[in-house]
């Protein structure tokens, strides 16, 4: 994959082609409901705030979510996931435990947010691949190593005379962009999450809308016992991406 950017300094104001008055207003008229559905969202019994634990199983291990759950307050929810294992290639099954009591949800005041802007409304052009491509992403805690994820077409438009194409890959039908911006761990009130962010991509066939202000803090943002996809090269910006969710608030006086 080309590296499309590859100067994350000296950052200058963004931009874009001008969005049409229908996307903005579109973008604009959901956006306080956005917010409030992501800040309940988060807090939820099985919310992001309320993972307190991932475990991953031995093959032989047949312990269940039920199992799991022995000895715990009646708070805590049990799940099960799996993933393929990075050095054998096999499936591995794994139980996440879910308190709906737990320290960081009531620790949480809030997620920090820019304030709306229309010009972060983006439109770009949808450019479908071949089925079977992925992409290889690394992820935050597999130690350097990557996974391959599907990848159904390339997302491209200008941005001060640099032109990007990007990569948002297929989570359950939906194109999830994984991106990076200067804004990322800078100190003051613009700084953002660390590790970049997520946004979720408004596609009709080739037209696609990068609501920036609806960019947010990734679940790793909010608990450790996730294992978030990182930005690839191609996906980060070298202006600051001023939209969108900010840091974890919590009743402390912390952020994340």
């Amino acid at each position: 994959m080309p590296d499309i950017v590859t100067d994350l300094s000296a950052p200058q104001a963004p931009a874009f082609r001008p969005s049409s008055p229908a996307s903005v207003d579109a973008a604009r008229a959901g956006y306080d409901a956005w917010r409030r559905a992501r800040l309940a969202s988060v807090a939820a019994p099985t919310g992001n705030l309320a993972l307190v634990e991932t475990r991953w199983l031995a093959p032989d291990d047949q312990t269940t979510a039920e199992d799991a759950l022995a000895g715990r307050p009646a708070t805590v929810t049990a799940t099960e996931l799996t993933r393929r294992d990075l050095e054998t290639g096999e499936p591995e099954r794994g139980i996440r435990l879910w308190d709906a009591d737990s320290p960081a949800i009531r620790a949480f005041e809030t997620i920090d947010a820019f304030p709306f802007d229309p010009e972060w409304v983006v439109e770009a052009e949808f450019h479908p691949v071949a089925a079977d491509r992925t992409v290889p992403f690394e992820h935050l805690r597999d130690n350097g190593l990557t996974r391959d994820l599907v990848v159904p077409g390339d997302i491209t438009f200008r941005l001060d005379g640099v032109d990007h194409t990007l990569s948002a890959f297929d989570d359950d039908g939906t194109l999830l962009l994984v991106f990076a911006d200067a804004t990322n761990g800078a100190e003051g009130d613009d700084g953002t999450y660390a590790s970049g962010r997520f946004l979720f991509v408004q596609r009709d066939g080739d037209r696609v809308v990068l609501d920036f202000n609806r960019a947010f803090v990734p679940p790793c943002g909010f608990s450790d016992q996730y294992n978030c996809p990182l930005p690839p090269r191609n996906n980060r910006f070298a202006v600051p991406v001023l939209a969108g969710e900010k840091r974890v608030v919590l009743r402390s006086g912390g952020a994340r």
